[in-house]
């Protein structure tokens, strides 16, 4: 049940979910008090007009990618730890797996391997039944990977967890049954503030790899160097959007995560 209410109630102080509750209030006001209407309606715009703009949304995502970016290359582990949330299941017409919005995270896990950083690659992630189901996501990553050219025997999953704080208390389990040590932690960057303190919270000694960043130097840049780039950043964008709530969602789920003791 927990899992269910912390999916359903963020939706609501997120700014699309708070945009439109703020026109149902705004529909009900129309039958009691219709002099007030323009309030909820100018309060549902601003929202979804600050978070669709170009600074607000990178300066956001920023704060949160910039925050674990390696001040080196990454040393040599005993596993590579590859977190959930980076496929979509092989159902018709798919042929097979496919690579969401974090595919990066399971790229980089190759990658990694490939350069000799660790022998092994741990997959973690579940499938939520009432979200589609299908396969573990594990089994997704480790189809992918072995399309990629890691051995099948060079990959170890974890079928069942089902949130970052699952991914951390199943991969400790594994880490221990297998003798390893130290891991290099590959998750979207925007993710890894939180996934980092989840997995020190539980003894693992993890060192960060992130990837899939949204926010470049390079587009912070070019959104300050013309008049065009200025009044396009100021333009309502959905990815721009998207971006700013996915921020948004990291640090309710940091909030949340405090409050269970998990980080």
């Amino acid at each position: 049940m927990f899992l269910f209410f912390s999916k359903l109630l963020p939706l609501f102080i997120y700014p699309l979910g708070l945009a439109c509750l703020l026109l149902v209030v705004a529909l009900i006001m129309s039958w009691k008090r219709p002099q007030w209407v323009s309030l909820p309606v100018a309060l549902a715009l601003i929202i979804l007009l600050i978070s669709s703009n170009s600074w607000v949304a990178n300066s956001i995502v920023q704060s949160l990618e910039w925050q674990e970016i390696p001040k080196a290359s990454l040393p040599q582990a005993d596993g590579i730890v590859v977190l959930g949330g980076a496929t979509r299941s092989a159902f018709p017409p798919r042929p097979a797996p496919d690579l969401n919005e974090g595919g990066d995270r399971i790229l980089y896990g190759a990658e990694l391997y490939r350069e000799g950083k660790a022998p092994v690659i741990i997959a973690s992630g579940g499938r939520i039944e009432w979200r589609g189901g299908g396969p573990s996501e594990s089994a997704d990553m480790a189809t992918i990977l072995e399309m990629m050219g890691v051995p099948p025997a060079a990959i170890l999953q974890d079928p069942t967890s089902l949130n970052t704080y699952e991914n951390a208390v199943n991969v400790g389990k594994i880490m221990k049954k297998e003798g390893i040590r130290r891991i290099l932690l590959v998750t979207s960057a925007m993710h890894m503030p939180r996934a980092l303190k989840i997995f020190k919270r539980q003894g693992i000694d993890a060192i960060p790899a992130p990837t899939d960043f949204q926010v470049t130097q390079q587009e912070i840049n070019e959104s300050n160097n013309s008049l065009e780039a200025t009044i396009l950043s100021i333009v309502p964008d959905t990815q721009r959007l998207d971006k700013t709530t996915r921020s948004i969602k990291e640090y309710v789920g940091t909030f949340i995560y405090w409050l269970r003791g998990w980080v």
